[in-house]
């Protein structure tokens, strides 16, 4: 199966941190306020997801969420999570550590496209 969300070493090391310090842990796709569009990280349960939102998959055992609208424009895309140096102007967890998560993509190959893991929806 091919994920729809991936994340890289340098992040990892952060959300391994942040477990430390924080227990379960989940991210949202900004949909473009603060920071523009960027991965936010959040306790696990202190980002209420509700039915306008979709779950890409796991990433270092956290949910991935974004909303459906924005999926629209994702959806033919394969999203890689990094970190930046910089603090960024969000409620994620990440910024008082100096650094903040980015999302790259790219466009799925068409053996890809067939591939995709599936999505799942939020029950509220």
């Amino acid at each position: 199966m091919t994920p729809r969300v991936t994340i890289n070493s340098d992040a990892i090391a952060v959300v391994n941190d942040l477990k430390q310090r924080f227990g379960d842990l989940m991210f949202h796709q900004s949909g473009g306020c603060c920071d523009g569009s960027q991965p936010m990280c959040f306790e696990k349960g202190e980002f209420k997801v509700g039915n306008s939102d979709v779950c890409l998959g796991i990433i270092e055992d956290c949910e991935f969420w974004m909303s459906k609208d924005q999926f629209e424009y994702w959806k033919y895309t394969q999203l890689n999570i990094g970190i930046t140096r910089g603090r960024g102007s969000s409620f994620s967890l990440e910024i008082p550590m100096g650094v903040r998560f980015i999302t790259q993509s790219r466009i799925y190959s068409s053996e890809e496209l067939e591939q995709l893991t599936p999505l799942t929806f939020a029950d509220a």
